[in-house]
């Protein structure tokens, strides 16, 4: 049987970091660009440069039913493939795709709102 890591630890330490600019967003996309920055520092806190990750190797999928997706080039690594089949990490990126899609649906709801936040 195989121990199975927890990740926790590293998600306390993202996210007041990722709440903050999550609550600041001003549109959909600002959405997906820090759920982005977050889930890479999260997974290069983790790894401590043993895999070097890039900014589209995360998305946040609205219309897909995990929520995220990661990019072929992650998944065929086998470093990061063996922590991820061993540890909390799944849940841990699950978690924060789970809170931006709330924020991102609040405002897709209300576009007019985002529109008028936008300084000019």
């Amino acid at each position: 049987m195989t121990e199975q890591q927890s990740f926790t630890k590293y998600e306390h330490k993202i996210l007041p970091g990722f709440r903050e600019r999550i609550n600041k967003a001003e549109s959909t996309e600002d959405v997906k660009k820090f759920f982005v920055y977050s889930a890479k520092e999260l997974c290069e806190n983790i790894f401590e440069g043993q895999i070097d990750f890039e900014y589209e190797d995360f998305a946040l999928t609205p219309d897909n039913d995990s929520n995220y997706s990661l990019s072929k080039r992650v998944l065929c690594s086998e470093d990061f493939m063996s922590v991820w089949n061993n540890s909390d990490l799944p849940r841990v990126i699950q978690r924060l795709a789970e809170s931006a899609l709330r924020r991102y649906k609040h405002l897709k709801k209300s576009p007019e709102k985002t529109s008028s936040k936008i300084r000019r």
